[in-house]
Order: C-alpha cells, then sequence, then structure tokens
C-alpha cells in the first residue's frame, strides 16, 4: 500500500504521510501515518551541573520562530530543506549516512528515552543549538472525520484501539 495522505492541524499547516497500515475497529479504519519527510528536532544546549556536562532542552515555540531561518540555512548547506510543517518540524532531502558518533539519546519525562542522530549545529546569539532526527519514525494514527479529512486521534481513542493495534502488530510479526 503506497498511498498519501495529508494531514492538517488547526493552523492549516499541512504534513503529507505515507499510509503504513490500516486498522478496522468496529466498522472505523485507522490509519499509521508515516510522514513522508523526516522529522526532526531543534533542541539548545544548556550547561549542567558539572562544567564538562551539557544538557539537551527544548525550545519553546517563540525560540523556535527565532532561530528557524539560521537551522534552516545550516541545513541547506547539506542539501536538506527545514519545513514547518503540521504536528513537527520536518526535512526534505537525503539524511547524512548513519554515524554512531553522532547518536544522542533523550531521556524523556516518562522513564523512557529516545536516540536522535545530529544533523547540524549552530549558534544563535552565542546560543548552541542542534537540529535531531529521531532514529525512530515519528508515526500517527489518524481516521478519517464525517467531512472526509484525516484527523489525529485523541489520547481516549488511542487507548481504545490500543489492543487492537498490538494485536494487529503480532499477526504482522507472524505473517514475517
Amino acid at each position: 500500500m503506497e498511498s498519501i495522505i495529508i494531514l492538517t492541524d488547526e493552523t492549516g499547516k499541512t504534513l503529507p504521510c505515507n499510509i503504513e497500515a490500516t486498522i478496522a475497529v468496529d466498522d472505523v479504519e485507522y490509519f499509521l501515518l508515516q510522514p513522508v519527510d523526516n522529522s526532526v528536532q531543534i533542541f539548545a544546549w544548556e550547561q549542567g551541573e558539572d562544567e564538562d556536562d551539557e544538557i539537551l532542552v527544548d525550545i519553546e515555540e517563540e525560540e523556535l520562530e527565532t532561530v528557524f531561518s539560521t537551522a534552516q540555512a545550516v541545513l541547506s548547506e547539506q542539501n536538506l530543506k527545514l519545513k514547518r510543517t503540521a504536528y513537527a518540524l520536518t526535512v526534505e532531502g537525503e539524511l547524512p549516512e548513519f554515524d554512531e558518533d553522532e547518536v544522542f539519546t533523550v531521556d524523556l519525562d516518562d522513564e523512557s528515552f529516545e536516540e536522535y542522530q545530529e544533523l547540524a549545529k549552530f549558534l544563535y546569539e552565542e546560543q548552541p543549538y542542534s537540529v535531531f532526527t529521531a532514529l525512530d519514525p515519528l508515526m500517527f494514527f489518524a481516521k478519517l472525520n464525517p467531512s472526509g479529512a484525516y484527523e489525529l486521534l485523541s489520547q481516549e481513542e488511542l487507548e481504545m484501539i490500543q489492543p487492537y493495534i498490538e494485536e494487529h502488530m503480532i499477526d504482522d510479526e507472524e505473517e514475517d
């Protein structure tokens, strides 16, 4: 299945996605989506408790607005086009080859972690930043709403279909 659909957020920004899988639950079809382009995040570097300790920090929307054009310019040097898409920043273009030395592990609030590959570093007003792409692709679950547009599932809907998703994944693994 090689279909592309467009997600649109409340601000009108769009995100083209590939449909990776479909799951039907109680006569409703749900779609597992992966953005066509690679998702990225911009983090700021801050000094940790030790002099040699640096910490990656999420940046707020206002700060993102300020540094976006600089990040765009730095990524363009690698033939990557940074885009403000719905639900996530993305880059269009071929990512550099995977380099284990460029992988960073970020601890998440829920005691899990995510691994990122650093794509670029830059300074903005002497503040260091890095642009990262997650090693695990960003995925969304969506459904068609009554007006025929795709919309992301609410947390309640995700929890409701979670057992079906797990069952579907197990079935897929058994077929491989």
